[in-house]
């Protein structure tokens, strides 16, 4: 009798899954496939060719796939190279306290290329990925100007805080926030605009509001003081590393492909203005996709003309990692992370260090998420490139969660052993 299973059946998101197959034919060749729907009923899929072994077995952490979504041994090829149905999807949680995404893996007899499979099923299993814990609470925020949602990991604490940004597409993203506080960090998905009464466009970067949910989150009597960590992506990145450079209350960053410049809006924070570097239209390429790639279009920062717009990291008290995809083709990520760390050594400073992963792309996400090549912008007519290769981009996520979680612990826990 043909077993597929898939350990742990439910588990966190970024924990992996052990896949095996028994009771094939020797030699069988078969198809595994893996399919899931989003909360708005997106379909996202995948597929892979494997040969079973002598005794008619296949364990996916030791068997390669002949073809298909991928090729080689990836234990979890089936569930980071999932893609959309429909082009231009991103898989996003939305809802990520109350439901799972649910992954269907079926099994078929030989290589099935065919969208609709009519072929008999010869086994099936379910496996649920989860964004938050047991106890883990969320609670949302409106105090102030502040909005977001703040997450809670089960007990007294006090727990190293954290605040979570996001880029370009505004609103409200929590599945990473919820997913670090499993992990034992109080967590603040904090949004800035197009959501509830915070402007609908991003005109302005007002570091005061970011500074109201700094001290916010440290007045938490869970969250342990005197200092705060922020992660942060794409534009939130450009937030983060100016509040790493001018908000005392930050003492660790993690900027994950930005800017080491102020581009497209001002920033402002008290009497003091940064004006931004100019953006050239002209210089948007169109993928053969369609998709637009915005690499070029941001003015250079190391233009003697532009020297007012970079940010001073100097000035930063705390420690920065950058996490830089060398694939990313939404803006020249690793050109910024190298002059800001060529500018605080040239201060004689040492407080940061730049993870770089060639074949990783724009949205470096946690890990056995599916890479979104490209997908809409509200700001823009075309959807936008973010680049990757996908078996290279995994990778990426795969090594750089775990080096997020370790430069989080020694930056901001005060008593390690409680995680």
């Amino acid at each position: 009798m043909v077993q597929l299973t898939a350990t742990p059946a439910s588990a966190l998101a970024d924990e992996p899954v052990h896949i095996r197959v028994t009771g094939l034919r020797p030699l069988q060749m078969v198809t595994l496939m893996a399919s899931l729907k989003d909360e708005k009923g997106n379909v996202f899929w995948s597929r892979a060719f494997y040969k079973a072994n002598e005794v008619g077995e296949l364990d996916l952490m030791q068997t390669p796939a002949f073809g298909g979504d991928y090729v080689g041994v990836h234990p979890m090829g089936l569930f980071w190279s999932l893609r959309p149905k429909k082009a231009f999807q991103r898989l996003l949680k939305k809802d990520v306290m109350n439901s799972p995404f649910w992954i269907t893996l079926n099994l078929y007899d030989s290589v099935c290329f065919k969208d609709v499979i009519t072929d008999q099923v010869m086994a099936s299993q379910v496996v649920e990925r989860w964004f938050s814990g047991p106890g883990l609470q969320r609670v949302q925020i409106r105090e102030g100007r502040v909005r977001g949602a703040l997450f809670l990991p089960p007990g007294e604490g006090p727990f190293p805080g954290v605040i979570d940004l996001f880029g370009g597409r505004g609103g409200l993203v929590e599945f990473r926030a919820s997913l670090l506080a499993a992990r034992g960090f109080a967590v603040l998905a904090l949004a800035y605009f197009a959501y509830e009464d915070l402007p609908s466009d991003l005109l302005e970067i007002d570091l005061e509001y970011f500074e109201e949910a700094a001290n916010l989150l440290l007045a938490h009597p869970k969250v342990q003081t005197p200092g705060i960590g922020v992660i942060s992506v794409s534009k939130g990145a450009e937030i983060g590393l100016a509040m790493a450079c001018f908000l005392k209350q930050v003492v660790a960053t993690i900027w994950i492909n930005g800017t080491n410049a102020i581009f497209e809006f001002p920033l402002r924070y008290k009497d003091m203005v940064i004006t931004p570097i100019p953006t050239f239209i002209e210089r948007i390429q169109l993928d053969i996709s369609g998709a637009m790639r915005l690499r070029h279009y941001k003015g250079d920062p190391w233009d003697e003309l532009n020297q007012q717009s970079v940010l001073p990291i100097e000035k930063a008290l705390g420690s920065i990692l950058f996490i830089v995809g060398e694939n990313d083709e939404c803006m020249n990520s690793r050109a910024y992370a190298e002059q800001a760390l060529h500018q605080l050594q040239s201060h004689g400073k040492n407080n940061g260090r730049m993870l770089s992963y060639p074949g990783a792309g724009h949205l470096i996400e946690p890990p056995y998420s599916p890479l979104c090549y490209a997908s809409p912008n509200k700001n823009f007519s075309q959807p936008l490139l973010w680049g990757g290769d996908p078996a290279a981009h995994a990778e990426a996520q795969e090594h750089s969660w775990g080096e997020i979680l370790k430069f989080f612990r020694q930056h901001l826990t005060q008593t390690r052993s409680t995680l």
